[in-house]
């Protein structure tokens, strides 16, 4: 596709850098709105994002290393930390991130679950928004297929194999990602207790990984033909569900 937007001499703007940063732009937008609409100030909102971005792009990076490319430790060091080449894997991101939101609440005593659910919409729309930045530079890219929407890439700059009709499995995990979302927002007045709608959105995501991760050209099996990441998907599938099993026990036991 387009890995490359912009060259000019020995600068280049790469679309995935693009892409994330104008998903990170309209979460933060999304998350604002909804932080006003539950009674926080904008102010926590702009206070827990940098710290949030940082230890997510950290832990994402590094999952994404440690995964798929650990000769980077001693082949290329400082490579480990070009997250503009490609290479999040956003399960690492995910729970770094989640590290730090609890560490922020903690310090700024806040209601921990009732952020979470102000984000919870914001980051899977994020997350979809990304996807179409891994589209455009070939990473996390599908297996072979000869189905008519097939893609095939022929940049030399792309992560994906060249000339090679594949699944466009960022798309699909675009498109659900989208749904996920729609259903979140749907359901943001309507929850029973803080936390449902983070649970939700981490239960709804585990389910999507699941499902796009067999489309997936990339994946490493580990056990029983599951992937690494299907495996940290029924993981957080599972969590989730007995986390919001927890939950629903204890609101109910203090009723």
């Amino acid at each position: 596709m387009f890995p490359i937007l912009l060259q000019l001499g020995g600068f280049k703007l790469h679309s995935y850098g693009v892409v994330v940063a104008f998903a990170l732009l309209l979460a933060i937008w999304i998350a604002g709105r909804e932080a006003r609409r539950k009674g926080f100030p904008q102010s926590v909102v702009e206070d827990l994002t940098l710290p949030v971005l940082l230890a997510g792009f950290a832990g994402g990076r590094l999952a994404y290393v440690l995964g798929w490319e650990p000769e980077l430790f001693w082949q290329d060091p400082l490579g480990v930390f070009a997250v503009w080449r490609g290479g999040l894997a956003l399960h690492g991101g995910l729970l770094a991130g989640f590290a730090a939101a609890l560490w922020f609440c903690r310090r700024r005593r806040l209601k921990t679950w009732a952020l979470a659910d102000v984000f919870a919409p914001a980051i899977i729309l994020g997350q979809g928004i990304g996807r179409l930045g891994c589209f455009l530079s070939g990473d996390a890219y599908g297996r072979p297929t000869d189905l008519p929407w097939a893609v095939v890439f022929s940049s030399p700059g792309s992560l994906a194999p060249l000339g090679v009709p594949l699944h466009p499995a960022q798309l699909y995990e675009f498109g659900l990602d989208l749904f996920l979302f729609a259903a979140l927002w749907a359901l943001r007045k309507r929850t029973k207790f803080d936390g449902q709608l983070f649970l939700t959105y981490a239960a709804g995501y585990g389910l999507i990984r699941l499902f796009t991760e067999l489309f997936r050209g990339d994946r490493v099996e580990v056990v029983f033909g599951l992937s690494l990441l299907q495996g940290a998907s029924l993981l957080l599938l599972v969590v989730a569900l007995v986390t919001w099993g927890w939950r629903l026990k204890t609101l109910k036991a203090l009723a």
